[in-house]
């Protein structure tokens, strides 16, 4: 296992990404001040996002239908728990793009290779809490 989006593996039978990129940004707004350079404030986390590109080669590995199980997964606007094989655990992401390009067609039009990105964004893990978490009153 490569990671985990929720329930959703990433391997070589299913989508196996490449590279992981990841970009984490801190918010440090400005105030403009005469005759100096403008103040600045640290006021907490800002974005931290995650892109996972890869192949899929049904043929030999991956499958088709792990990016349409991912695209049912954003749809759903939920947000999943990201961990990688080590056991470290990235926190809660949803998903925020997907792009496939596909190549060397079959005469019925099925690719032979898929090249994916998956946009991943982190979220208040609250949210990840609110789904997750069984209702006060003992309802389910």
């Amino acid at each position: 296992m490569l990671m985990s989006l929720d329930q959703f593996v990433f391997g070589l039978e299913t989508a196996a990404y490449q590279e992981l990129q990841r970009r984490t940004s801190w918010k440090h707004p400005t105030t403009p001040r005469v005759g100096s350079r403008p103040a600045r404030q640290f006021t907490g986390a800002g974005d931290d996002t995650i892109t996972l590109s890869g192949l899929l080669a049904p043929n030999q590995f991956g499958k088709l239908q792990s990016l349409t199980e991912l695209r049912d997964m954003a749809d759903a606007g939920d947000a999943y728990v990201l961990v990688d094989g080590a056991g470290r655990v990235y926190g809660a992401f949803v998903i925020e793009g997907m792009s496939e390009g596909q190549t060397l067609h079959t005469k019925d039009g099925t690719p032979r290779r898929i090249d994916f990105s998956i946009e991943l964004t982190r979220v208040d893990d609250g949210l990840l809490k609110k789904r997750t978490e069984p209702a006060k009153d003992g309802a389910q």
